[in-house]
């Protein structure tokens, strides 16, 4: 494909940084594709500023690709072994992911199927595919960073390419996280509705009739941390509520009657 738009960066200086690093991932031959502002710039034509890029691959793969820079002078940092790590030169940088911070998102085989080919700093790269561009973007909800636009403006240039079953898919577990990003969509340009499925809309619309039938969890969960562990730590350190793992207090006998 060809890109719709690339990023600017925000230091100029860091262009020769990019293409070297691109240059060198690409010399490198293990699987990874260029995801984050790259991707939606590619996809939708917004071209923003942006202070690196990142880099997706699968975790068996993840060391590799840190291992192969180190060996060529960069330095590298692992941040957090359960998703990501830096590659640094000077003050320059890049991400390497291969999962989401909550682990929702490892980066699998799948990931490569659909992936689309093209041309940057003079190399052909794959880029993440839409499907899972969006996916990755999900829980990016925090007091001072939000992904839904992005989203939004995935979906409406490029939905004709997304494999809306295989983001269900992907999605299964957290459908209301789907849903509520669908519906963003639909309040955001409801001229533009038809850009998603009707049977994906239904299928949503269905669980969430089911599931307002049925009585209220008995143990008490706050999946907010999934968004950020920052913002809901409260609910879990102080009010009782499960995080994503691990038991919380159960709902009494008094909040259980006027739940019902």
């Amino acid at each position: 494909m060809k890109a719709k738009a690339v990023p600017q960066l925000i230091d100029p200086d860091a262009e020769p940084f990019v293409a070297a690093a691109v240059n060198d991932l690409a010399e490198s031959q293990i699987p990874f594709l260029v995801a984050g502002t790259y991707a939606v710039s590619a996809y939708t034509g917004i071209s923003r500023p942006t202070k690196d890029f990142d880099v997706f691959c699968k975790a068996g793969d993840y060391a590799r690709i840190l291992a192969h820079f180190q060996k060529k002078g960069y330095a590298v940092e692992v941040e957090d072994e359960r998703w990501l790590g830096k590659i640094w030169k000077g003050r320059h940088f890049f991400d390497v992911i291969f999962a989401s911070s909550n682990g929702t998102m490892p980066v699998g085989d799948e990931w490569f199927e659909d992936a689309r080919q093209l041309e940057m700093c003079g190399r052909s790269v794959r880029i993440v595919g839409p499907t899972e561009l969006i996916w990755s973007k999900c829980f990016v909800q925090l007091r001072h960073r939000y992904d839904g636009a992005d989203i939004a403006h995935v979906i409406l240039k490029a939905h004709d390419k997304i494999n809306w079953r295989k983001l269900l898919g992907y999605l299964e577990v957290h459908w209301e996280v789907l849903l509520i990003q669908l519906l963003n969509f639909r309040w955001i340009y409801p001229s533009e509705r038809d850009k998603i499925p009707d049977w994906l809309m239904d299928e949503l619309l269905d669980r969430l009739s089911a599931q307002r039938d049925l009585p209220l969890p008995q143990m008490k969960i706050c999946r907010g941390r999934m968004y950020s562990r920052i913002d809901f730590e409260i609910d879990v350190e102080e009010w009782g509520f499960a995080d994503v793992s691990g038991d919380g207090e159960l709902r009494t006998k008094e909040e259980n009657k006027h739940g019902q």
